[in-house]
């Protein structure tokens, strides 16, 4: 989903997103931006962490607020494009 909604907003943009996944890790870059996903957090270039979860029923828990995965990913990529 990241990948889908980094490309959509990247036509809007003038950077693009490039994704990296590891084993233990996830982290989205955009220019000088970036958003790393662990297990249980989440950290941004910004120097913002805030809790993170993948929950078993597609739901996804951000620094305490449960959203849909698709919309969580879409709100990620948006904020990180935002120029």
């Amino acid at each position: 989903m990241l990948r889908s909604y980094a490309a959509a907003h990247g036509l809007n943009s003038n950077q693009f997103a490039v994704i990296e996944f590891g084993e233990d890790e996830i982290v989205v870059r955009a220019g000088s931006k970036w958003v790393r996903f662990t297990h249980e957090q989440r950290e941004s270039s910004d120097g913002i962490k805030t809790s993170f979860a993948l929950k078993e029923d597609g739901t996804v828990a951000l620094d305490g607020k449960i959203n849909e995965m698709d919309f969580a990913a879409e709100w990620i990529t948006r904020e990180l494009l935002r120029g």
